[in-house]
């Protein structure tokens, strides 16, 4: 027979309640953006820093766009010519690299990727800019750089 009726109610409650906030946190993103990839958000804001250059500094830098997602994301391959058209486009105005993160795990912990398709735009220091989820067409990619400062001249 339990002495504290009450207290074991409120204990089962507590439980209960954290359970359904982890489901609730880990739960699945649906708009437009293929699948979540890794752990809980607010762990990944402890391990993982989301500024951190994609490569060596240059000795003449570009703002850089990263794309990271998966060669069989539905909305990633949807990416993959928008990325290639600035690619060709802006070359020696803009770095275009994509990641692929179920190949490269790694890759996506470091930038702390919850969900793919991402696009991670960074300054020419390698500062972090702005992030989006999910498909991103090339107008809006062009309108967010002039947004954010950077109005790119197509190289050709």
């Amino acid at each position: 027979m339990n002495k504290h009726p009450k207290l074991s109610l409120a204990t089962a409650l507590l439980v209960v309640g954290a359970a359904l906030v982890i489901a609730q946190t880990n739960r699945p993103v649906t708009n437009g953006a293929c699948c979540v990839t890794f752990a809980n958000p607010a762990m990944l804001a402890i391990i993982a820093p989301t500024n951190v250059p994609a490569t060596p500094p240059q000795k003449n830098p570009l703002p850089k766009l990263i794309d990271l997602g998966a060669g069989k994301c539905i909305p990633c391959k949807m990416m993959f010519p928008v990325l290639d058209e600035l690619k060709k486009e802006y070359i020696g105005k803009l770095d275009v690299e994509f990641i692929d993160v179920w190949k490269n795990p790694d890759a996506g912990k470091q930038y702390g990727i919850e969900v793919i398709p991402t696009q991670i735009f960074y300054d020419a220091t390698g500062k972090e800019l702005f992030r989006h989820i999910g498909f991103f067409s090339k107008d809006d990619i062009l309108a967010k750089w002039k947004e954010l400062g950077m109005d790119l001249k197509s190289a050709k």
